[in-house]
């Protein structure tokens, strides 16, 4: 599945490692979008547990199939 994150304030690209890979990055709102596929659910618990540890405010989550990678969809 492909996950769009998005928490309070900014964070730097180079914690990416702590949130499974995801990719982050800086809005001009003041908030940090951490997007990008995840293996499966526990991988998505396991970033929303870091979120929490780090005392981020959660305002959004969304899912969709993750992209097509092959590009038949053109």
């Amino acid at each position: 599945m492909y996950y769009a994150i998005r928490v309070q304030g900014h964070l730097s690209p180079s914690w990416q490692d702590r949130f499974g890979g995801l990719c982050i990055e800086q809005q001009e709102t003041g908030t940090t979008l951490l997007s990008g596929t995840l293996p499966d659910q526990a991988a998505l618990h396991g970033v929303l547990l870091q979120i929490i540890r780090l005392g981020l405010a959660l305002l959004s989550l969304e899912t969709s199939e993750a992209p097509n990678e092959t590009g038949d969809d053109l």
